[in-house]
């Protein structure tokens, strides 16, 4: 099973999500090679860039004068 096409989807560039940050329990402490910790934090590097580009796509809209001021 393939996931959908995001040109199929009703917003085609969605905004990208943040990583869920693991709980320090996660974390075993054997010095593991990558850490639970180091790929968190290469996701969410990661996630900062995808959410420039994606910023960069999707500019804010003017903002609008309140008529009713």
């Amino acid at each position: 099973m393939s996931l959908p096409d995001p040109i199929d989807l009703p917003d085609g560039d969605p905004m990208p999500q943040p990583p869920i940050e693991p709980p320090l329990e996660a974390c075993c402490t054997s010095g593991c090679n990558p850490c639970i910790f180091d790929t968190y934090s290469e996701d969410l590097q990661q996630y900062r860039r995808d959410l420039l580009a994606w910023q960069a796509r999707h500019p804010n809209p003017a903002p609008t004068e309140n008529p009713a001021c």
